[in-house]
């Protein structure tokens, strides 16, 4: 389900666009705005995914209000084609020119949804571990090795110092679980989440976090994966 919120000084405009997601399926309008700045302080107290914004606005633009926003996608909406480039330099989901015709907000939506879907994954996997079949939160990976005691599992560390024990997975099946963009492999038998990452040089890294006996964490970089490695941390 896609819950949206809309920004419209338009009331009509309000009107019309909540007319045209009721007729689609899994999307629900759970707030309309019709003032940029009460849009703003309400906006994070509210559950929703998606922002439908009008640009021109008087007051505040939907650009401006674009820029205040945390965490969710957003859809403009606007009767002025001169916007479009900037728009798009905020890495939106879309830009809907007015007068809005039902298909082509569907198309935005389904943008929307493949983003939502993406990001959904990112977050976190599953997999069979010595705790059972568990959900793991990737924001929570600091980095993972492979077993001592069994070549075929893999120790994955979490921020909180905890352990768990991934059952039978290899470092390839493993990528294709984790966002590419955050974790990076830095010899055969480890792997890293870039956010933990505190210092590197061209042979090691040292996490920010702690040994259990209270040491910074130090993790060799092999030759093999020495370009690889640099190039994820020069972005």
């Amino acid at each position: 389900m896609i819950k949206c919120v809309i920004l419209d000084d338009e009331l009509l405009a309000i009107s019309y666009l909540k007319l045209l997601c009721s007729e689609m399926e899994n999307i629900e309008v759970v707030k309309a705005f019709n003032n940029p700045k009460v849009f703003l302080q309400e906006i994070n107290n509210i559950d929703c995914n998606i922002c439908i914004l009008d640009i021109e606005m008087p007051g505040m633009n939907g650009l401006q209000v674009a820029e205040l926003i945390q965490d969710k996608k957003i859809i403009f909406t606007t009767a002025y084609k001169e916007y479009a480039a900037e728009a798009f330099d905020l890495d939106v989901v879309d830009y809907v020119r007015k007068p809005i015709k039902k298909e082509r907000l569907q198309q935005a939506f389904e943008k929307a949804e493949k983003l939502l879907g993406e990001q959904r994954k990112n977050q976190f996997f599953e997999w069979n571990t010595n705790l059972g079949k568990t959900r793991i939160f990737v924001s929570d990976v600091v980095y993972i090795k492979t077993s001592e005691i069994d070549s075929r599992d893999k120790d994955l560390k979490l921020k909180n110092h905890s352990e768990i024990i991934l059952k039978n997975l290899s470092f390839k099946n493993l990528s294709e679980l984790l966002p590419q963009k955050n974790f990076v492999q830095i010899n055969k038998k480890e792997m890293v989440n870039i956010d933990f990452i505190k210092v590197f040089s061209s042979s090691e890294i040292i996490l920010d976090l702690a040994s259990s006996e209270g040491n910074p964490i130090k993790l060799n970089i092999s030759d093999t994966f020495k370009s690889q490695v640099s190039e994820k941390l020069s972005k």
